[in-house]
């Protein structure tokens, strides 16, 4: 999968990350907005509930996706290219388990790459990407990667520490045009919220900050993890 890169879109963004009702945050996130380039990449991680050092394991693949994105920014974005970048990350998670002494640590994945007018959309677990369009309605959504286990969802790809295999990203690409939004979530958010007011709120004529704070007053009223949103409009 490779596109021609075409004109560069101007791009606005907004983002959120809060604890919840949780003690400690185990998302995070990144923002490289480099507009000057026709670059804008953004990326969510959540760490994996349940397992220890949730929140050292989203900052470890965060950082290492991001920097091989940042070390071949002249490079043009395609599958391949996320595929390397998952490969650095699953390195970098598993020096890292060794680094702190931790047996199992895991973290989900969900990125965008605006270059030009394209965008490139990788994800592994439940973190999520929505691209709306307006008259479109969603144009893309990822699919969440879940099994059930004993009547729970448990999510069924991660980047986790002794567990390359399952470190296994989708990846699509799209134009992107002016009034397009696009949301990167953890699951704090889209598990806090019916799917259709999650849409709906997304494309209101509202500022992206103004919409965030709706989606945080939703997260702590009715959900029980952390939550992080970057919310993105092309111009």
């Amino acid at each position: 999968m490779d596109t021609k890169k075409g004109q560069a879109m101007k791009i606005r963004y907004a983002t959120i990350s809060k604890e919840g009702r949780r003690s400690n945050n185990e998302d995070f996130f990144v923002v490289m907005d480099q507009q000057e380039r026709g670059r804008f990449w953004d990326i969510v991680c959540d760490g994996m509930g349940g397992h220890a050092c949730g929140e050292v394991a989203s900052e470890t693949v965060a950082h290492a996706v991001s920097a091989y994105w940042e070390q071949h920014a002249e490079e043009r974005d395609s599958e391949a290219k996320v595929v390397e970048a998952c490969q650095e990350a699953t390195r970098a998670i598993e020096q890292k388990a060794r680094e702190v002494g931790q047996a199992e640590m895991g973290t989900t994945m969900v990125m965008a790459s605006v270059e030009g007018d394209i965008v490139t959309i990788a994800h592994v677990g439940d973190s999520r990407c929505y691209l709306q369009r307006p008259g479109q309605g969603v144009v893309y959504q990822t699919q969440d990667h879940v099994r059930l286990s004993f009547g729970y969802e448990i999510v069924a790809r991660s980047f986790f520490s002794g567990h390359p295999e399952e470190a296994i990203a989708d990846v699509v690409q799209f134009p992107v045009c002016p009034g397009d939004r696009i949301l990167l979530c953890s699951d704090g958010v889209h598990k806090s919220m019916e799917s259709e007011d999650l849409e709906a709120r997304m494309m209101e004529a509202k500022s992206l900050e103004e919409i965030l704070h709706g989606f945080d007053l939703s997260c702590w009223k009715y959900g029980d993890d952390n939550y992080t949103a970057i919310l993105i409009e092309v111009e």
